[in-house]
């Protein structure tokens, strides 16, 4: 780990500086760690330090989590990425696409054109949306009295399509979907199968949807970036008892947790012993499939959650099941096709089945996609490689 001192000390000027709350970073190949360090305060104006063990709300990286049960269970005959799935979640077969409003205000929707599947989930092609992202899904929920997605009921599952399945990529509630084919199929609650087919296998302690007293002690607090970027620590939590746990949101985790997801996928499959997926479920996930569907900039309808999101401008990019997939080679960093996501509080990872490395950066910060947080962690990732 020597050679990575660099690292400690960009992270330690981010954080002394007050350009960053607080940061936990870590990188391995497939051989083991290479990197791993943690960088200022879990809440500002208290004296509690990030730690490696500090645990965070890790959000939309809960996906690949979800997508990793469903291609368990597709291995498995359950379930199928063709097949409707409103065979398995009957709900779904109400969802409308939202062709507009009419003067009143009222949403006017249209049957879709044909059924969603689990492929359209895991890519993000089915149609769904995000109201962060989407103004008229928060014009429908305003409308209707639809609650939002991190309200953690079933209503908040009920927002319409923005066109036919499969006609574009657009961000949205899909692996909350896919969260509750894996609960239909399995007749356990998606913590509850976490816990015995992903987290208990691969010894990841530290990772749930609801906090332990021992998490809770280890919990970053959210912080807001506000004017001339001044740093003020928010109050964010999600439901203790919810309708329905969020599988496209709602994990909390540790940077060394998430490593070990990463490394299990980088191997194949496998890690420590534990087989959680195939090498050719691997594989099948890695590759995009979404042909030539491009992926767009989000634009945000919520200045305070999320800026304006374009990755690797310029260049094609792909979408696995679940993963964004980059296209070319990024200069100092990512082989081509390396697969990689985040969360809206600036969590980010990437896994390099070409290089074998694989990195994950923490921090608890809104809005999304956050100027200084891409700045770190592209330095990361630059070192990491260096270090190759």
């Amino acid at each position: 780990m020597a050679q990575l001192t660099s690292i400690d000390r960009i992270f330690s000027q981010a954080v002394a500086s007050r350009a960053m709350p607080g940061i936990v970073a870590t990188a391995a190949t497939d051989t083991g760690v290479l990197y791993e360090g943690a960088f200022g305060q879990r809440e500002l104006g208290k004296d509690a330090p990030m730690t490696p063990d500090t645990v965070v709300w890790i959000a939309s990286m809960t996906k690949a989590i979800t997508a990793t049960a469903a291609m368990q269970l597709v291995e498995q005959g359950k379930l199928e990425l063709e097949r409707p799935a409103s065979e398995v979640v009957p709900p779904l077969a109400a969802a409308r696409v939202l062709e507009g409003f009419d003067a009143a205000g009222q949403p006017r929707l249209r049957a879709p054109r044909r059924a969603i599947t689990l492929r359209h989930l895991l890519t993000h092609t089915a149609g769904f949306g995000y109201e962060i992202w989407d103004s008229p899904i928060a014009r429908y929920q305003t409308a209707t009295g639809t609650p939002g997605i991190t309200t953690c009921t079933n209503a908040a599952l009920t927002t319409p399509l923005l066109f036919d399945p499969g006609d574009r990529w657009n961000y949205g509630i899909n692996i909350d979907w896919a969260g509750k084919m894996v609960e239909a199929v399995s007749g356990q609650r998606l913590d509850r199968y976490f816990q015995e087919h992903i987290f208990g296998p691969l010894g990841m302690r530290d990772t749930s949807f609801k906090l332990s007293p021992s998490q809770r002690a280890r919990l970053a607090s959210v912080h807001q970036r506000g004017d001339g970027g001044v740093l003020t620590p928010i109050e964010f939590g999600l439901p203790e008892e919810p309708e329905f746990h969020m599988g496209g949101g709602g994990l909390y985790g540790t940077a060394r947790d998430y490593l070990t997801f990463t490394r299990m996928i980088l191997q194949g499959g496998s890690l420590g012993g534990a087989r959680v997926l195939s090498p050719e479920t691997i594989a099948l996930m890695s590759r995009s499939h979404i042909g030539p569907i491009e992926i767009g900039a989000l634009k945000t309808a919520m200045p305070g959650l999320s800026h304006d999101v374009e990755l690797f401008p310029g260049m094609s990019k792909g979408w696995g099941l679940s993963f964004l997939i980059n296209g070319q080679a990024v200069p100092g960093g990512r082989s081509a096709g390396s697969l990689a996501w985040a969360g809206l509080a600036n969590t980010y990872f990437w896994i390099d089945r070409t290089r074998r490395v694989s990195g994950v950066f923490l921090s608890q910060l809104l809005p999304f996609y956050d100027p200084t947080a891409i700045d770190l962690l592209v330095k990361f990732e630059t070192e990491v490689y260096r270090a190759l």
